[in-house]
């Protein structure tokens, strides 16, 4: 695989769309294109389309967890596990699902903890988000289905179980898609200030910080997530159908506590569970990962995100980046066709 990085700057938070346009997001209608490595540039948006609506979702028990997922293509396919970010949901891979189904892959949308249908099976088990805590709810999940091993691919609190997972139990993950490259964390390296401007774009993560930030997020739920999604994504022209789609997800009773949790457990203002203390002491050593990996990166990206220079030695296996123009945030629903031809192309079928 070759090493075709572009570098882009970064993008810190944009100024937030005032107005949603009423246009209807992409369902891409052509077979995989001849994607290569080598052309990571390309207008891969698309033209509007229908969306592409999920079946009836599944449930299992996985772990601490009763997991709602949509899974989709032949059961004996390659498996890929794809993973959404917050205040997302599974339908960012509403229209990258059928792509992966076409290529011949077993495709699986589970939605995270605090979000749709998954829930606790038990109301004394700590609501805890950690990335651990996540990662091995990925693992517990592909336990349940008897997967031994799959692609994982994702963005934001997606991309970063994904790297967790390649990190902890890289026999578990075959290749990897990862939104912003690498974004294993630790609590140690949060207490470092950043300059002004890269402290602007986490007022949300300091917001959460405080019992104002709290109560302002379990009141506004819905409100603050558009305005992430107007902010991490300002060239987004979402439809209110759309958004009401994806928020139906935070109505879910751990969502609050979920979100609440992750924020201030990254800034070490709240504490974890003891049975995640070894793979997070793992964790903030900044593994190397070994699988293949390609990174993906919007250019117009109004979220907090590494620098691509910054992450490059951190995958030690075939390894590319792409750079996809006119892309925010949520790259998957933004651009399905590129986040798809990223999946086909590290697994080897391009």
């Amino acid at each position: 695989m070759a090493d075709d990085t572009k570098w882009g700057r970064r993008r810190f938070l944009g100024t937030a769309v005032a107005t949603l346009a009423a246009t209807k997001l992409e369902m891409a209608s052509d077979a995989h294109a001849s994607s290569t490595l080598m052309n990571p540039t390309r207008d891969v948006r698309g033209a509007p389309g229908p969306r592409a609506p999920f079946g009836p979702l599944k449930q299992v028990d996985a772990g601490v967890l009763n997991v709602g997922y949509a899974e989709a293509g032949p059961a004996n396919g390659p498996p890929v596990i794809l993973l959404h970010g917050w205040p997302y949901d599974i339908h960012s891979f509403a229209e990258v699902s059928p792509l992966l189904v076409k290529a011949g892959f077993r495709v699986i949308i589970p939605y995270l903890r605090g979000y749709g249908t998954t829930h606790f099976l038990s109301d004394a088990t700590k609501r805890n988000g950690q990335q651990a805590a996540l990662a091995f709810d990925a693992i517990a999940l592909m336990d349940a289905l008897g997967i031994q091993r799959a692609i994982l691919a994702g963005f934001d609190w997606g991309a970063r179980t994904a790297n967790c997972v390649a990190a902890l139990q890289p026999e578990r993950c075959s290749a990897m898609v990862s939104v912003s490259g690498y974004l294993i964390g630790s609590q140690a390296a949060n207490k470092a200030p950043l300059p002004p401007r890269g402290e602007l774009a986490w007022w949300y993560q300091f917001y959460f910080a405080t019992e104002r930030g709290h109560a302002g997020y379990e009141k506004y739920c819905r409100d603050f997530a558009k305005l992430i999604w107007q902010t991490a994504s300002p060239t987004w022209r979402f439809d209110d159908a759309t958004f009401d789609r994806s928020a139906a997800a935070f109505d879910n009773p751990d969502h609050v506590a979920i979100v609440i949790h992750n924020y201030r457990w990254r800034l070490g203002l709240a504490e974890g569970e003891t049975r995640y203390d070894e793979p997070e002491n793992r964790l903030a050593a900044g593994p190397v990962i070994t699988v293949p990996t390609i990174t993906l990166e919007g250019d117009a990206n109004g979220a907090p995100h590494p620098e691509p220079a910054a992450y490059r030695a951190k995958f030690s296996g075939r390894y590319a980046h792409r750079l996809v123009p006119g892309v925010g945030h949520n790259l998957p629903q933004e651009a399905p066709q590129a986040f798809a031809d990223a999946v086909i192309d590290v697994a080897g079928r391009g």
